[in-house]
């Protein structure tokens, strides 16, 4: 999922990558057309969800993170275990990534997003500035 803020920060619904005949989700199922579907909202029960959108929420707490990232998750087929993978503070960002579909699907548009983000830098920039950092 999609996390963005400073002090308040908001998550998006969640999404899910499905490869379509590779087992991992790797460069090529990436970048090669046809490879992967993106799917918005995730195919998952609705407090597997929740629970994918806290968790993003706290690890980005916990980072101290500011502005933007994405929480990427494996959810254990078996079990319905969550875990973690990574938090990435510069997530893909053209109109065809996983983080702006996830903020459209959201209710907040491209255009928005980017209004957000510059909103975002310019308030984090004055607290620091306030602060002597």
């Amino acid at each position: 999922c999609s996390v963005l803020g400073n002090d308040q920060p908001r998550v998006s619904v969640v999404g899910e990558v499905r490869t379509r005949q590779r087992e991992f989700y790797d460069y090529v199922a990436k970048y090669t057309e046809g490879e992967a579907d993106l799917i918005i909202p995730a195919d998952i029960p609705p407090e597997k969800a929740e629970e994918v959108r806290a968790l993003a929420l706290r690890a980005y707490r916990a980072m101290d993170c500011s502005g933007m990232a994405s929480a990427d998750f494996f959810i254990e087929r078996d079990t319905g275990k969550v875990y973690l993978n990574e938090l990435n503070t510069i997530p893909g960002f053209t109109k065809f990534s996983m983080y702006p579909k996830l903020w459209e699907a959201s209710g907040v548009s491209y255009a928005e997003l980017i209004d957000r983000l510059i909103t975002l830098a310019m308030e984090r920039y004055m607290d620091k500035k306030r602060s002597g950092l």
